[in-house]
Order: structure tokens, then C-alpha cells, then sequence
């Protein structure tokens, strides 16, 4: 038998050639964004970082800025942790994810008190407390160690406006009903671009304090999480009826 017709593209064990490797699925962006906004939103889904969340949520003032200290941390932090992943052994990833984390904390702790020292002054130590934050080691572990830097930014950036979504939203709250303003002393905490947002809803009013100490925290955070629950169940009641009846079409 002729050699030439015995030339495949088998083997000489009979084991087909390697196939040419699968392409990698494209990011799913949206997906991203959505899970950091509001399905996976770090607070009102995760329960995580409530310390922070509670305490500085007196005006919607204090909950922005401590959110976009937070969501320089989480962008920073995935994507070095994206560039570093490859080169970070299994056994001692959270050690070097801890001291990058508490790196950019402590850069960002000193450029809000260089830049914006009155808002320092409000937040105090929960900016450096930002390096506890569960959620920001979370992301690195469960997240930006495991996909590339462009998906890690985008995941770090959702997961940081989310966080900020919720802090503003509940400090929002607690002002509004405790002193019947809404981001009083934006201008002086976050300078003078910010004067635009300070708003008198109520004139007058005489406040309601429980909503300002600690308490109100508590019960507004969770009236909020038990407001995005029913929503979420009335969404997926609509989506399954939707999709029974167009089925039985």
C-alpha cells in the first residue's frame, strides 16, 4: 500500500489532530453593569460594607463622597489585580491583594485630604476603613483574578457607582426626612461645582432626629432593601407570565 495514500491528518495511534482552540466568548459588558447596579449591588443584595454605609449616611453629601472614594479604590484595585494575576501564586493572593488594596486607600485617604479636607474631615476614619471593605477584596477574588483588565475596570467601575447609588440613596432618605434638605454643604464638603445640588425641599422644617442618628439608619436601609425585593419579585412574576403566555400562543 502506497505510503501517500495513508497520509492523513490522524496520528499514528488513530487520535485525531488537536482541533484548532475554541475562541474565548465575548465580555458580556451589560451583564456587568447590570449585576453592579443592581442585581449583585453591593449593598442592597450583598449586605456588605454596611459599617461605612451607616455612619456617614447622614446627608447625601457625606454618602456621595465616601461612594467616589470607594469606586476610585475598586477600579484601581481590579485592574491591578487584573495585571498582577497571572504572576500572583495561589498560595499567597490575599496577602498581596490586601497590601494592593490598602496601598490605594491610603493614596486615596491623602488626595481627599490634600484636595477636599473639609469632606475628610466628615468622613474621618472610614476612609481608611475603606481597606476593610469586604467588598472591594470580594471583587478582587471573585473577579478581576480571574479576567482581563478592560472586564475588571468595568466590573470595578459598576460595583463602585452601585455602591455610591446606595450610600446617596439612603443618605438621601435619612436627610430628607431628618432636616428636609437634600445635599446640604455639598459646596463646602466637595467644593463649588458641587453648590448646584444644595436643596431645600422642605422649609421650616423642624426635623425628625431619629432619622439622623444611627436608629434611622437601620430603618431606612431596611425599608430600601425591602422596597428592591418586591420589586425584584413583581419583575420576575411578569417575566414568568410573559413568557407562560407566549408559550401558549
Amino acid at each position: 500500500m502506497s505510503t501517500t495514500a495513508e497520509a492523513t491528518d490522524l496520528p499514528a495511534e488513530g487520535i485525531p489532530a488537536a482541533a484548532a482552540a475554541p475562541a474565548k466568548p465575548a465580555v458580556d459588558y451589560r451583564g456587568i453593569v447590570g449585576r453592579g447596579l443592581w442585581t449583585e449591588n453591593m449593598v442592597f443584595a450583598q449586605m456588605l460594607a454596611l459599617c461605612p454605609l451607616l455612619a456617614v449616611t447622614g446627608t447625601a453629601t457625606n454618602g456621595l463622597g465616601m461612594g467616589l472614594a470607594t469606586t476610585a479604590v475598586l477600579v484601581m484595585a481590579n485592574v491591578g489585580v487584573a495585571l498582577i494575576r497571572n504572576w500572583v501564586s495561589a498560595s499567597v493572593r490575599i496577602p498581596v491583594f490586601v497590601v494592593l488594596i490598602a496601598t490605594l486607600v491610603t493614596l486615596v485617604d491623602m488626595s481627599i485630604n490634600a484636595w477636599l479636607h473639609d469632606l475628610y474631615k466628615v468622613l474621618g476614619l472610614f476612609i481608611a476603613l475603606i481597606v476593610c471593605n469586604c467588598g472591594i477584596l470580594g471583587r478582587a477574588e471573585a473577579f478581576a483574578s480571574k479576567n482581563p483588565v478592560a472586564a475588571s475596570a468595568v466590573d470595578g467601575l459598576a460595583m463602585g457607582l452601585g455602591f455610591t447609588l446606595a450610600l446617596v440613596v439612603l443618605g438621601a432618605v435619612r436627610e430628607l426626612l431628618g432636616a428636609g434638605t437634600l445635599f446640604a454643604g455639598a459646596s463646602l464638603l466637595l467644593g463649588e461645582a458641587f453648590r448646584f445640588l444644595e436643596i431645600t425641599v422642605i422649609p421650616d422644617y423642624k426635623g425628625f432626629l431619629l432619622m439622623i442618628l444611627p436608629p434611622g439608619g437601620f430603618l431606612a436601609l431596611g425599608f430600601l432593601i425591602a422596597g428592591k425585593r418586591v420589586w425584584d419579585t413583581k419583575r420576575e412574576r411578569q417575566r414568568a407570565a410573559a413568557l407562560t403566555e407566549g408559550a401558549n400562543a
